[in-house]
């Protein structure tokens, strides 16, 4: 009798849990975007959203937790229960901000899961409008002849351009003259105004300055021509060796279910290749990216380990 009582038990539990059954999609997933509501990576999460509410017949809102260079938000995340229904739309910014300062409330590699490259692209070069330089190749040979003479403007110590830069100029073996702002936009103004020689820069956020013709274009920092800026050549023509994109990505909670991570990869690749997800992404020079969960977070873990080498070489921290 106990013997049957057990296998009917036995039964009930495999009819229950069936082996390899899914996890289900929450009804209400909340994606948090560590930057002010507006700005690229908001927009970008809001269409995904949209979309994935019509992919899971789910509720899928935007929540923007920002401060502390995205740190506020992301650690929000990295804290949140592991089953699907809070997730973390960030950028390249998520890594170098790591990188740079000494206690992180999270790591950045394990404490997340990767979930999907929404997609990538590179910085521009820019100078001023009135600049003499033509070209990349006449400004570093003007660089490396007059060591420091030059200025480049960031968004500030640490941020992904300062990085950047500090990387290029290794790589061109050239000496820079490092002047961080309180954001893109007052470094772009100085950039317009001759105040400073350089700069590294998403390109929307110099839009309306390179077509007014207050500020130039030299080149990208993509590894080769890139589709979005044919005219351009790529750093590394001239800077051999040199070369990085800047990427929009999700991500969720370490320890989210597999299956579960594996069916939001699916669909935001969908997605991302959608008119409403590229009309933003284009606005950067982005291209759609379709990689799995491993292959992104293997380049997370490859981009976190540059970054870190880049901060720790030159001494770039913040206190």
């Amino acid at each position: 009798m106990k013997g049957t009582i057990f296998g009917l038990a036995l039964a009930v539990c495999a009819l229950a849990a069936p082996a390899g059954a899914q996890t289900a999609v929450p009804r209400q997933i909340k994606i948090v975007v560590p930057f002010s509501a507006g700005a690229s990576n908001d927009a970008i999460a809001r269409a995904i959203a949209a979309q994935m509410a019509d992919e899971f017949k789910a509720v899928v809102i935007v929540e923007n937790r920002v401060g502390a260079a995205g740190v506020i938000g992301s650690e929000y995340v990295a804290k949140s229960p592991r089953d699907g229904a809070t997730l973390l739309l960030t950028s390249s910014t998520f890594l170098t901000a790591a990188a740079v300062q000494p206690q992180m409330p999270y790591d950045p590699v394990e404490s997340f899961a990767p979930v999907a490259m929404v997609g990538q692209g590179p910085l521009v070069v820019a100078v001023s409008g009135a600049t003499p330089y033509a070209d990349l190749k006449g400004l570093l040979e003007d660089a490396r002849a007059k060591p420091d003479a030059l200025n480049y403007g960031t968004a500030g110590i640490g941020s992904l351009a300062h990085l950047a830069t500090v990387m290029m100029n290794d790589a061109a073996k050239v000496s820079m003259t490092h002047v961080p702002y309180k954001g893109a936009a007052n470094a772009a103004s100085d950039l317009a105004g001759g105040q400073i020689d350089i700069m590294l820069a998403n390109y929307s956020s110099l839009l309306s300055l390179v077509q007014s013709g207050k500020v130039k274009l030299l080149a990208t920092t993509a590894r080769s021509a890139s589709q979005a800026f044919p005219k351009l050549p790529p750093a590394a023509s001239v800077v051999p060796g040199y070369a990085m994109d800047i990427w929009v990505g999700v991500f969720a909670p370490a320890g989210t279910p597999r299956d579960l991570v594996d069916r939001y990869n699916a669909a935001i690749n969908r997605i991302s290749r959608t008119p409403q997800t590229t009309a933003l992404l284009d606005m950067d020079g982005t291209v759609p990216a379709s990689l799995t969960s491993a292959e992104f977070g293997r380049r997370v873990a490859d981009d976190y380990a540059q970054w870190r080498a880049v901060a720790q070489s030159h001494r770039i921290g913040i206190e």
